[in-house]
């Protein structure tokens, strides 16, 4: 196994049924070429976490958990709570989380402490709406929130920063090329210090995978819709895993 990262976020979709299936689409997978994980909704974390079984090796996360350990906070569930159903990883601050959440810089920063105050790695979500890239200012923008997100957290803790540019993400989203990828990677690395790995997700699929994992400074995929069926998510492994191996 590599130290290459490849995973997938369902997002809000699957029930019980589908992602029992797809976890056990993974338990079957008996040589990884890359470090797996997988971030299912909340509902289905303890049924992910039962199906892949304490020793494997695919890494399971949360899409999201409040920074307070507990309190009246109607809706919301903690790390701890997330931890407790199977998490070692807490995605943070998605495009889709700050824009119709209020996920402000502050509360990632928040959020950050508190999965590493419970012993989960954080994956931090970061990226330039399209305005901001034809203004010029992708990188600086990225570069304010690497730094938000890692205020008062050491240098020595480690962290995944998935660089997503949010005119990437979705249906109609485009993949950037991949002298633009560098570039934020580069940026993205300078701001977290030697403590980060740079993923990159944001339209990535069977087609293009191996040329956006071969972009200098990136450790990993984070992929989308396009590995929302467990046949499709190891086909991507296998292509990344046989070019990088």
């Amino acid at each position: 196994m590599t130290e290459f990262w490849v995973g997938t976020s369902w997002k809000m979709t699957k029930t019980l049924g589908p992602a029992r299936e797809f976890a056990r689409g993974l338990r079957a997978r008996r040589d990884w070429p890359v470090r797996p994980f997988v971030i299912p909704p909340a509902t289905a974390l303890a049924t992910v976490a039962a199906e892949l079984g304490p020793d494997s090796p695919v890494r399971l996360g949360a899409q999201n958990a409040h920074w307070e350990d507990a309190g009246a906070w109607t809706g919301e569930v903690s790390v701890p709570q997330v931890a407790d159903a199977g998490a070692t990883m807490l995605e943070i601050g998605h495009s889709e989380r700050r824009e119709h959440f209020a996920e402000t810089d502050e509360r990632v920063n928040l959020k950050v402490h508190a999965a590493l105050r419970h012993g989960l790695l954080p994956l931090i979500c970061v990226g330039e709406s399209a305005e901001v890239r034809r203004a010029g200012g992708a990188a600086e923008f990225v570069a304010d929130q690497v730094r938000m997100a890692l205020a008062g957290v050491p240098d020595a803790v480690p962290a995944l920063i998935a660089y997503e540019p949010i005119w990437a993400i979705g249906a109609a989203g485009r993949p950037a090329q991949p002298e633009a990828v560098a570039e934020i990677a580069a940026t993205v690395a300078a701001a977290a210090g030697a403590r980060a790995t740079v993923l990159y997700g944001g339209s990535v699929d069977l087609g293009n995978a191996v040329d956006l994992a071969l972009v200098p400074g990136i450790g990993g995929l984070f992929v989308g819709r396009a590995a929302w069926q467990v046949s499709d998510y190891l086909s991507i492994v296998d292509r990344v895993g046989e070019r990088l191996g």
